[in-house]
Parts: C-alpha cells; structure tokens; sequence
C-alpha cells in the first residue's frame, strides 16, 4: 500500500523514511537500556533483516491502517470483563464453558498492563540491557490455586465457526501462539504463577446474515491453547546478538518487503 505521512494537525509532511526519536534506535552494544515490544519481537521471528534495518538502522516501513473494528471489539469486551473483576464474578462465557472457578484478575497495574503503547507487562532480559514488553488483552485467575490464566481476544469475519481442533493449527495463526507464549513468559518473568492453559476469546462476524440494519451479529468461542515458554530465550539471545552485531543479516527469503526492495533496486 501507498502510506503518505502526516503531522499531528493531519498535513502532508515530507517522508524521509527515517525515524526521528533516537530512542526508538539501538546501538550496538549501548549500554543504555532498550526496550523491545511483542510485536518487534514478533517481527525478528520473521524476517530478521526487517527487524535490524528498523531497530538498529532507524529505518521506518510505511504503516498499515488500524483495525478500529477489532479495537472496537477488544475495548467492549473489556469492559463486560472489568465488571465482572469489581464484583470478582466468573463472566458468562466461563459459565458457558464450565470454567465458572475462573474470574478476571483483579490487580492495580491491569490497566497499565493493557496499554501496549505507554507501558504493558514489563520485564528485564536476565543480566541485559533488554527490556521486554507486551500489552494484554486480559488476566484471569483459576480461583482453585490462583495460577494466573492469559487472555487474548480476537475478531474475524470467516464463513467457518472457529474451533479447537483447526483454529490453532492454521499457518495463519502461528503469529497468535507466538503471542501467548511471549506473554506468558513475561508473566512468569515478573514473578508469578502462570497457568500452563491460556484462552483466546474469538468473536466471529455472522457473514450469512440476510442484512447489515445497523448491526453486526458475533459468535463467542473459547479456544484452548496450552503455551509453552521454552523456545523464547534462546531467540531472545540470538534477537540480541543480532542487535549488537555491525553485519546486517540475512532476510527472509518469503519476506515481500525484502523483495520489494530489491526489485526498486534493479529498476
């Protein structure tokens, strides 16, 4: 897609393809604190050219457009749960599944831990310089020996009803147990109890409906996912290495940002 950048006021500003905080670019081997989010992590696992030329190099890709749509659907959801935590009440969809000992978590960072941008769950890499992040959709509680259970809402429109058999299993999904499992490291990074059981909490659009009338019909399925943390830090280590490297590496061979510009390059 063609991004076009603009100021704060919405005016067209000339792009010049750099980032402009210096605190968003890491110098190899800096001794300074850096933080890195679930999603550039998420992005190391892909192409980690990709990632070098961003967090090192300060370059910054074009964006992508919100999803308001799905944002519009995590913040309700939140805050059928969020009444739910005042009165520390399972919510009907853990009545519906037979999980009624489990309730949302009730602790006074949640907030903080749901705001992906300013701060979310936050933990330390070992003896590094490495600060990890990671916004939550929602915590709940096992209420029988208060492990903590990570939520994660998603929304689609699939002619298909999601189920526990294939939902998780598709190529397409691998990105969403990357994501439970990063959080679930973190979690347990910051000291507690994690479940080895987490949910995602997917919400589908009816697309058989005979009309829109001004409303969009949603199923509620709760996916199962038991995450594992083995694998992160081992490429968290290579993640790093790779930050403190002066080399850059080699991309992805799929990745189509690496493809488009090396075509723009011949031309």
């Amino acid at each position: 897609m063609i991004d076009l950048k603009r100021n704060s006021k919405f005016e067209f500003v000339k792009a010049t393809g750099k980032r402009s905080r210096q605190s968003s670019i890491y110098t190899p081997n800096q001794k300074e604190d850096f933080k890195i989010s679930r999603s550039k992590f998420s992005d190391f696992l892909l192409c980690q050219r990709c990632f070098y030329l961003d967090r090192v190099k300060g370059l910054q890709a074009p964006g992508t457009p919100g999803w308001t749509l799905n944002e519009t659907t995590d913040l309700l959801l939140k805050r059928e749960f969020d009444e739910c935590r005042k009165q520390q009440i399972p919510h009907r969809i853990c009545i519906e599944y037979g999980l009624d000992y489990l309730i949302p978590f009730e602790h006074p960072d949640m907030d903080k831990w749901r705001d992906s941008l300013r701060h979310g769950l936050i933990s330390r890499f070992k003896k590094t310089n490495i600060i990890l992040s990671g916004g939550i959709d929602d915590i709940w509680m096992d209420t029988r020996n208060e492990e903590l259970v990570i939520v994660d809402y998603k929304s689609q429109a699939s002619n298909y009803e999601p189920n526990q058999e294939f939902y998780l299993s598709s190529a397409y999904h691998n990105s969403y147990r990357i994501q439970m499992d990063f959080y679930a490291f973190l979690l347990k990074s910051m000291k507690f109890i994690v479940s080895p059981f987490s949910y995602f909490l997917v919400c589908n659009a009816d697309r058989h409906a005979g009309g829109f009338y001004g409303k969009m019909i949603f199923s509620e399925t709760l996916i199962e996912y038991k995450h594992s943390t083995k694998w992160v830090p081992k490429e968290i280590k290579q993640m790093i290495n790779v930050m403190n490297s002066i080399e850059l590496p080699d991309s992805n061979p799929s990745c189509k940002n690496c493809a488009y510009a090396q075509q723009r390059n011949n031309i």
